[in-house]
């Protein structure tokens, strides 16, 4: 079939490109009111639909709240597109616009919002964001200004202390061997850096220790600086023992060295409230580097006086100590090793309630040496330590039938003893722990009120570090019913202990008790 042609009148046509011609104009008037109304200030604080379209379309953050979609500029070529904010300054976008009132290509641009900060202003943010963990303080635990500060300054006084410990090694090789060839001086140098090490590698048998005896080990090592300083000032007085005086100083201070390193982790991770171990790692010892160069400085301005060695030594180790002492004490650890322990159980056995973290670190006593052996407390000992005759065990056995473990009280060593079972898990290891104080506390209890009258004195409240000696007064027939009663202590309470421990946010761990590794099978 042919096709069929459609004529249009030329008054329909007419009418078409006349409706074309409308259109074209109400879009170009339209474009051209909405240009105005954009370029135009606002009156109110309402947020023009345009400049929220504008804003999404760039993917950041529009906020009337900041005022900077209220404002414009006097040049009506360009147009704030949005706005934003990052670490407490804000900013504005801006674009500009062609003679269409189109947006010209690669015109936007940054500029701040906020007026420029005094210079003392932006020293304090530039040194911030190198001392200050992302999102401090939120970022961090309380305890964590407290100790960087106390940190910080024992850092000042070591690198003081390091100059003039250098200087004096320095001054003490070149005289040694009646100033020998700068080839022996070197040797002696060498030596004394290979005992360090050799020292260094020997000291990491400590192993565990540096996870639940923290504390100690920190400031027995802080010590061991102190006391490597002292025999490297000696060598003034004795330049002719340079190099075994020098060896010993070393090794001193590369076991402080290994003390501090395999202490750091753990001390930041306390610190550390979500995944930024990393952050609060690097921001504490720029921290201490930082402080160790101020001492360092004002070491070198003081030694160029050539000041007395004797009073600065006992000036700058007393503050190195003091400042070690106290960046210790404010350390807040969650976990409960046995000197917390200690402190949680005695305090729930007296007054029923579970210390909270501060409360328990701050009783912690951490001048007792990690591998000190009195202790009144043994926890996973072996049987021959334990007993000395077989009915004190046949006695007490049964008591202990459905438990994964014993615990008793040898009065001819003064300590209370915890032996495991081969099926002994994490759980009952806890609650071994438990039970051996709660015995403890039973047995010191009685012995109080036997010695209140006599030469002993009276008893002034728990001090599990002292020697137990008086304890061997408790008759046999006495220990056995201790061990019964204070095994329903045990069954009564274990949970209720458990329970409000995590409530104050300890967090217990068998690993953190450091138990041995005998078990009975």
């Amino acid at each position: 079939m042919a096709p069929i042609n459609i004529k249009q009148s030329p008054t329909s046509a007419a009418q078409t490109v006349a409706s074309s011609q409308d259109a074209r104009l109400l879009v170009r008037e339209t474009l051209r009111i909405s240009a105005h109304l954009a370029s135009a200030p606002s009156s109110t604080s309402a947020t023009s639909p345009s400049s929220l379209v504008a804003a999404n379309s760039c993917g950041l953050r529009a906020d009337s709240s900041f005022g900077v979609l209220e404002q414009d500029f006097n040049n009506s070529s360009s147009r704030i597109i949005c706005s934003e904010e990052i670490d407490g300054r804000r900013w504005q976008y801006v674009a500009d616009r062609d003679g269409s009132g189109r947006f010209k290509r690669g015109s936007i641009r940054a500029v701040s919002v906020q007026t420029p900060q005094a210079p003392i202003d932006e020293l304090f943010s530039f040194v911030r964001s190198y001392v200050a963990p992302e999102g401090f303080p939120d970022s961090v635990t309380p305890s964590y200004v407290p100790y960087m500060t106390w940190r910080a300054l024992k850092h000042f006084f070591g690198g003081a202390m390091g100059v003039f410990t250098t200087q004096t090694l320095l001054n003490s090789v070149g005289v040694s061997r009646n100033r020998s060839t700068p080839g022996a001086v070197a040797i002696n140098w060498i030596l004394k850096d290979g005992a360090g090490r050799v020292g260094k590698m020997l000291f990491a048998w400590q192993g565990k220790k540096f996870d639940y005896d923290l504390k100690q080990l920190r400031f027995s090592g802080d010590l061991l600086m102190e006391l490597g300083a002292g025999v490297e000032l000696a060598t003034a007085a004795v330049p002719h023992l340079f190099l075994p005086l020098a060896c010993a100083a070393n090794v001193a201070k590369n076991v402080a060295a290994v003390t501090s390193t395999s202490t750091r982790t753990p001390i930041y991770k306390a610190f550390a409230k979500g995944e930024n171990i990393g952050d609060v790692t690097a921001k504490g010892e720029c921290i201490g580097n930082i402080a160790d160069l101020l001492g360092t400085g004002l070491s070198i301005m003081i030694s160029k006086r050539n000041p007395s060695l004797v009073t600065t030594f006992a000036l700058l180790s007393f503050g190195y100590v003091l400042s070690s002492y106290q960046e210790v004490k404010s350390l807040v650890l969650h976990t409960l090793n046995q000197g917390r322990f200690t402190v949680a159980v005695e305090s729930f056995l007296k007054t029923g309630c579970v210390p909270t973290l501060q409360e328990g670190n701050m009783k912690e006593n951490f001048f007792s040496l990690p591998w000190s052996r009195d202790r009144p407390i043994v926890l996973g000992t072996r049987f021959k330590d334990a007993f000395q005759e077989p009915g004190s065990f046949l006695d007490i056995e049964p008591l202990f039938e459905k438990e994964k473990y014993l615990v008793t009280y040898n009065p001819s060593k003064g300590n209370v003893y915890a032996l495991f079972k081969d099926q002994a898990k994490s759980e009952d290891i806890l609650k071994a722990a438990f039970h051996a104080h709660v015995l403890l506390h039973f047995i010191r209890s009685s012995n109080e009120r036997r010695s209140s009258s006599s030469k002993y004195g009276e008893y002034d409240g728990p001090n599990f570090v002292e020697s137990l000696s008086t304890l061997s007064l408790l008759p046999t027939a006495d220990l056995e019913a201790q061990i019964a009663e204070s095994c329903k202590v045990v069954s009564n309470s274990f949970s209720l202990f458990k329970r409000k421990a995590a409530e104050q946010g300890w967090v217990m761990s068998e690993s953190h008790l450091n138990p041995g590794r005998a078990r009975l099978y």
